[in-house]
């Protein structure tokens, strides 16, 4: 396939975006890729669709690989589904509602399990009918309150998205293994390193669930890896819970102490140590502290509730693992409104919560750090302006509602599993797989007949698989500082042909050549402009990031042209005809053209 530039939609620009944080945005857009409709929504053209296609082709030959049919569904949906599964009020304000001209509610997908699931009841009634392998590549919608990051984190985005249906659980675990490789192989053809995490199945649903992150520093996720091998994202690190400390003697009873001023944890510090040095001699630490923060927690149904969390004064809340801890309800900090209305709460000096845990309804919900265990001593506020208490035993002197993870996982933790300490990373979503179980199906009445007759409810997984993410992932994995370099095997086109000089033979040469190799099947731009200086030709080459370049220029009149490799710049000049060749030669060595 021939394609040139004078006729190709497309026009590169010089300047980075000035939304653009990350390299895939900017030079997707720089390089006329893709467009900015709206904010999270954007416009593929003809090069990015080219992309877009090829990495979609990938993932469809995986899928046929393990024996997965596609269907297609609409991604505007009916409210009741969603309503039968929680998932209309457990989705809050990042799933689009809208309504018909009849006042009819629908929403627009986010995903298709409740879909799936009745397609699946709708035509399979028997055991002999299962296991079902279903997938899609679709558009979904998620009302982003922050879309950042170009294609990375949209409101409109494509995803492939599958669904097995099993008799019971054994089915299920090998059906989350036959995906859990093709996965593996997708994202080997499309050359993006990944780490298979564990992870939250967050409003998904279901026990086992993994995710599939390409590391990098711009990925949103933060990940966690051990020397012996433990892998997780942050949000589903399970603290190490100490042994409740036993004392030898049975420790003082609390002490209140003046510290005015002392409403941060390091003031708190300094405070203490003038006022209440420690009998063991050691100064004060941010560890010894029980900081209690205050959240508002919005509930789907509308309620608006305030709870009181004790952590270590040395950690910090980690927001993502407070929205996993506290889901579906959203967390943020309370507001001074809501203080207002809990005078009992004392900014600064807000120490532990015993009284709901006791039997006052009215209380305040309080919840603990999983550290904090029985017997640990700590200093906190006293509930009153400008003062602390030191000396307050765990399970002695105050008691809580549960424990909740919400602090932040640091490097040198200890993995949950004993393998050793943690190292974060941070990377880019790519994939999540979940066996769901019986949740969707109970829900919705999918059940088959087994082979006694009896009614069985089918088991079913879900497996998720960005497709625009993987179009950024691997710019963000193979650009430069000079633009894109695409891998082949999901390249726009193939080579590049650039005619860099004014004479007819040149153009004559350079078209020659790139209809040849058109014609053994490469897929081939040319640059066809005439009035375009070398330079800019180079420039945009360089910035569309063909893998292969073939240059026709002030060489032509010496027998030779230039290959170039995108890549790694490597540059080599042959003949004309060994030129066309080589590049031949190197696409089959790709894989994209036979041997």
């Amino acid at each position: 396939m021939l394609s040139t530039m004078s006729s190709f939609f497309l026009r590169t620009l010089r300047e980075d975006p000035a939304d653009a944080e990350i390299i895939s945005h900017k030079l997707l857009v720089r390089a006329g890729y893709i467009r900015r409709a709206a904010p999270g929504i954007y416009t593929w053209l003809p090069a990015g669709l080219r992309v877009l296609g090829k990495v979609e082709r990938i993932v469809r030959e995986e899928m046929a690989a393990i024996g997965v049919q596609e269907v297609h569904f609409p991604a505007l949906l009916p409210r009741e589904p969603y309503e039968a599964t929680g998932r209309w009020t457990e989705y809050g304000e990042n799933l689009f509602r809208l309504q018909d001209r009849r006042k009819n509610d629908y929403l627009l997908a986010p995903t298709h399990e409740e879909m799936f699931t009745l397609l699946v009841k709708d035509l399979y009634s028997s055991y002999k009918d299962l296991p079902a392998q279903l997938y899609q590549v679709q558009t979904k919608y998620r009302d982003e309150a922050r879309p950042r990051a170009g294609i990375v984190r949209g409101r409109e985005f494509i995803m492939k998205d599958a669904y097995s249906f099993d008799i019971d659980a054994d089915g299920l675990a090998a059906s989350y293994e036959l995906y859990r490789g093709a996965y593996l192989r997708i994202f080997e053809r499309l050359g993006l390193p990944v780490a298979v995490v564990e992870a939250d199945a967050g409003a998904m649903g279901g026990s086992r669930s993994e995710e599939f992150l390409f590391p990098t520093p711009a990925g949103e996720d933060t990940f966690v890896r051990s020397p012996g091998g433990y892998a997780a994202n942050v949000e589903a690190v399970v603290t190490l819970v100490p042994e409740p400390v036993v004392h030898d003697v049975e420790p003082p009873a609390p002490t209140m102490v003046r510290t005015p001023g002392a409403d941060t944890i390091d003031t708190l510090v300094t405070s203490l140590d003038a006022e209440a040095p420690r009998t063991d001699g050691r100064p004060w630490a941010a560890a010894d502290t029980l900081k209690n923060l205050v959240l508002a927690l919005s509930h789907p149904d509308g309620e608006r509730e305030i709870v009181v969390v004790g952590i270590p004064g040395d950690r910090a809340m980690d927001e993502k693992r407070a929205e996993v801890a506290f889901a579906p309800a959203e967390v943020e900090t309370a507001t001074a409104d809501d203080l207002r209305k809990h005078p009992e709460l004392v900014p600064g000096y807000i120490g532990p919560r015993p009284e709901h845990a006791r039997g006052d309804e009215k209380a305040v919900r309080y919840l603990l750090d999983p550290r904090v265990v029985d017997g640990s001593v700590w200093a906190s506020g006293a509930d009153e302006d400008g003062v602390h208490v030191v000396g307050l035993v765990a399970g002695r002197d105050f008691v809580a509602d549960g424990t909740v993870e919400i602090a932040d996982v640091r490097a040198g933790d200890p993995a949950p599993d004993g393998s050793g300490p943690l190292e974060l990373a941070r990377g880019m979503e790519m994939g999540h797989i979940f066996q769901l179980g019986t949740k969707y199906a109970e829900a919705l009445g999918l059940s088959v007949l087994d082979p006694n007759g009896k009614a069985v409810t089918v088991t079913m997984g879900s497996y998720g698989l960005g497709v625009t993410r993987a179009v950024a992932a691997i710019v963000e994995a193979t650009a430069d500082e000079k633009g894109l370099s695409w891998p082949a095997v999901v390249a726009p086109f193939h080579v590049h042909v650039l005619a860099t000089g004014k004479g007819e033979e040149i153009f004559a040469a350079a078209a020659d050549l790139a209809g040849r190799l058109a014609d053994a099947g490469a897929e081939v731009l040319y640059d066809d402009r005439p009035k375009v200086s070398a330079g800019v030709k180079f420039a945009d080459a360089e910035l569309i990031g063909v893998p292969y370049s073939l240059v026709v220029g002030r060489g032509l009149a010496n027998g030779v042209v230039e290959v170039r490799n995108r890549a790694t710049d490597e540059r080599e000049e042959l003949a004309p005809d060994d030129a066309a060749a080589e590049i031949l030669r190197r696409l089959a060595a790709d894989g994209v053209l036979p041997e």
